[in-house]
């Protein structure tokens, strides 16, 4: 697990920013079309992250591109009563959507973790020290990043918080519940990953989207 979460820290400090423009949105799209490489459990080797050397080159299907804008256009309005400000609201869907991709998670359950979560507030820092809008520990800081990440930075928050979703999926062998309760610390428990399936089902359906998230028990 060391070594996952080596490599994990590895590419955590590589990753590019994306811009808030459409043009420079769908071209981080590009520049972040990277295949997700996740072992199951150790002792083989994991990693939550490919290197740089991905084919950047490769243009984007545009249907890919057309999927991208729908599934924003379909969070908006219920992203809308936690954010307000529209261009912030847009920005936060598209850095939830790439970082949702790179981790190759469903970017609706990313959502509906950040709402469980922090209720979407950048600043939240709860009783236990646990820090933004995915309520990452400072500990991690340690395993995965650099000692300046400030992790109120919400695009920082968020790299950190589905490098680490990811990877508990994949030490649970794509299983929601126990991985959530991994995340929230409360494995055995299912409180919490109800509470987010919760969230997910009512407030974040894609909009290819139909009937029900299947939960492993």
């Amino acid at each position: 697990m060391k070594r996952a979460i080596a490599l994990a820290a590895l590419c955590l400090a590589a990753a590019s920013t994306a811009a808030a423009s459409d043009d420079s949105f769908l071209a981080a799209l590009d520049a972040d079309r990277r295949p997700l490489v996740v072992q199951a459990l150790p002792p083989t080797p994991a990693s939550l992250r490919t290197t740089l050397d991905a084919s950047l080159a490769t243009p984007r299907d545009p249907t890919e591109i057309w999927a991208a804008r729908q599934w924003q256009s379909a969070m908006a309005p219920s992203l809308a009563r936690f954010v307000k400000d529209e261009a912030l609201r847009g920005e936060l869907l598209q850095r939830v959507y790439l970082e949702a991709r790179l981790a190759n998670l469903p970017p609706e359950l990313v959502l509906a973790v950040i709402q469980v979560e922090s209720a979407f507030r950048a600043d939240a820092v709860s009783s236990a020290g646990a820090v933004g809008l995915m309520q990452i520990m400072p500990f991690w800081i340690r395993e995965l990043g650099l000692p300046a990440d400030d992790l109120k930075d919400p695009w920082r928050n968020l790299r950190y918080g589905t490098t680490i979703l990811a990877h508990y999926l994949a030490v649970e062998r794509g299983d929601f519940t126990r991985a959530l309760a991994r995340y929230n610390g409360s494995l055995g428990q299912t409180w919490y990953p109800e509470r987010v399936m919760r969230a997910w089902q009512r407030h974040w359906r894609g909009p290819a989207e139909n009937g029900r998230v299947t939960v492993q028990r």
